[in-house]
């Protein structure tokens, strides 16, 4: 299949959910890594949609294969030795003679992996998203729990509450922090963020937006400075075109590292992170007496142990974990359908969270032991007091003003294992988002309707553009675009402007009112950028675009829209109705 689920290839190479095997004798199903179970060892150069997964233990759930264009490189990337032999078996040699010289080399040898050592790297994301969205109330606790947490410094100290939007950054990892987790994941690794959604709540904390980013997403990793045990700082260089889950983990690459990625690919500033580990499905769920789950149809998945009738059902434990593991049932198969069932299930979670679940002291403290046992937060949140100030702030947003979104993508042309970002759509998300625009309920918003203006035919549009602010060869990149794709052959490049201007602008005459219409429709250009004279200009005086420093690239809106963009997928956290397929 390729990423996005179509024509699957390579259906022999192991989902770590086909592992899982049912016990009779304790009634859960537990993971079967032995011997016989495995999978044989692939070809390093196998282009299929099954060598997404890595080449490293059977069982794994992430991929850090290198892309066809990085193979090349050796050990460069830190891939190049990801074989079955084991983790061990990744790290470079550099990093290898490093840690037989240094202080790396008291740790003990690792023990030989028991039943329980994966388990889907996307449970740990779950922890913070509920304490962020769903559980404020439970931030009194951390007085007593504050033990339970983890911090790191990825070198950006905000504070806990801020006048502005808050924007947090939640990780899905396969670190082995936390008690109860010794028996998942690798001793000597900070994982590798396999699930991540950026929620985004709005400065007046009346909406909010949860943004799920692919793993297999083709991305630039920037440099970033990551904190070593010592004390001192070691950058790391960043990486261009390789899987966004790579930037945790890889290379030794820290949550800032997926913190500056996602800046990088959005445009938003990030205030805190929390990441969580394996059991946050399982303990929640259980500590909550299950969750609410739909199926439009019977489910019936083999590889994960997913078997469901159609109709609502209250998961919880194995059967929730089992829940969002699955994709082989649902959709294409593919992991774009998996987020939609995770999706699925953290709404549910937070609804629950918010009706009845901490109706009793008990229950309550359950649930906080629960998410502070699998939580590691940055250190700006990095106490009770401020978690307390963090959760009792954000609370404020109302569970139907909480939508989940993915990042669209589309299949990579050169890697059929891997996804690209649909610029098309993803530019006005992202400027949605960031002007604190409320996602809506269904495909499209509920922004208020103009009355529509009458548009010259493109053929008409006559446009002078100069550079005013935007990056260099913005002027000459939009004439092309205006002449390549929107057939106005009548714009010129007019070079750079006299003065930078911060804001984009369109000047033109009553009588090219068509025509700046036009135009205004093709940039997305709001309102406060044109700029109308009181005298008509004549039939061969162009108009005059000077482009902004608020200017991106042409084709990404300078307003940001108030409708959500076709080919956005995503659900309310409120919607009851949205059913597994």
């Amino acid at each position: 299949m390729d990423a996005q689920g179509r024509g699957r290839a390579g259906d022999n190479n192991v989902d770590p959910a086909d592992q899982w095997v049912f016990d009779p004798n304790t009634g859960n199903y537990e993971l079967r890594l032995d011997h016989a179970g495995q999978a044989p060892a692939r070809p390093a150069d196998r282009k299929t949609a099954g060598s997404r997964r890595a080449a490293g233990k059977p069982g794994d759930d992430t991929d850090t294969r290198p892309l066809p264009t990085q193979r090349a490189r050796g050990d460069e990337s830190g891939d190049a030795d990801e074989r079955p032999g084991g983790r061990a078996s990744r790290r470079s040699a550099g990093s290898r003679a490093a840690a037989a010289a240094g202080p790396a080399s008291r740790r003990k040898r690792k023990p030989k992996k028991s039943g329980k050592q994966k388990a889907l790297y996307w449970t740990a994301g779950v922890v913070g998203f509920v304490l962020v969205a769903g559980c404020g109330g439970a931030f009194y606790l951390y007085q007593q729990l504050n033990g339970n947490i983890s911090k790191v410094d990825v070198g950006v100290e905000n504070d806990a509450v801020s006048d502005g939007p808050v924007n947090v950054l939640i990780i899905g990892t396969d670190a082995r922090s936390g008690k109860g987790n010794s028996g998942y994941g690798d001793a000597g690794s900070v994982g590798h963020a396999d699930t991540t959604i950026l929620m985004h709540i709005a400065k007046d904390r009346s909406n909010a937006t949860a943004l799920s980013i692919p793993r297999d997403m083709i991305t630039d990793i920037p440099s970033c400075p990551t904190k070593q045990k010592d004390g001192s700082t070691k950058n790391i260089p960043g990486e261009r075109g390789v899987r966004f889950n790579t930037s945790l983990g890889q290379e030794g690459r820290d949550p800032g590292c997926t913190w500056r990625t996602v800046e990088k690919l959005t445009g938003l500033k990030i205030n805190h992170f929390m990441m969580a580990d394996f059991n946050a499905v399982k303990s929640l769920s259980t500590a909550v007496d299950g969750v609410e789950v739909c199926a439009g149809k019977d489910l019936n998945d083999p590889k994960s142990h997913l078997k469901l009738k159609a109709g609502r059902h209250i998961v919880k434990g194995e059967q929730a974990l089992a829940f969002v593991r699955t994709r082989h049932a649902i959709g294409f198969g593919s992991d774009l359908d998996r987020i939609k069932m995770q999706q699925q299930f953290l709404s549910s979670l937070i609804r629950k969270l918010k009706s009845s679940a901490f109706s009793s002291p008990g229950k309550l403290y359950d649930v906080s032991q629960a998410a502070t046992k699998a939580l590691t937060v940055d250190t700006g949140i990095g106490s009770a007091n401020k978690l307390l100030d963090f959760g009792t702030d954000l609370k404020k947003v109302d569970i139907d003003k909480v939508t989940f979104a993915t990042v669209p993508v589309l299949d990579n042309p050169d890697d059929p294992a891997t996804v690209i970002l649909n610029k098309t759509a993803a530019d006005p998300l992202f400027a949605m988002v960031r002007a604190d625009h409320a996602l809506a309920k269904g495909k499209k918003g509920k922004g208020k309707k103009s009355a529509p203006a009458k548009k010259a035919p493109p053929e008409q549009v006559r446009v002078d553009v100069t550079n005013g602010g935007g990056p260099i060869g913005s002027a000459q990149e939009t004439v092309d675009w205006l002449q390549n794709t929107k057939a106005a052959k009548l714009s010129t490049n007019a070079g750079n402007a006299p003065a930078k201007l911060a804001a984009t602008r369109l000047e033109y005459a009553p009588d090219q009112a068509d025509q700046a219409a036009t135009l205004a429709d093709w940039m997305g250009l709001p309102k406060s950028a044109l700029k109308k004279s009181s005298q008509n200009a004549g039939d061969r005086v162009p108009m005059k675009l000077t482009l902004g420093k608020d200017f991106k690239a042409p084709g990404s809106p300078i307003e940001a829209p108030t409708e959500t963009p076709d080919g956005v997928q995503n659900v309310n956290a409120d919607d009851k109705n949205v059913c597994a397929k």
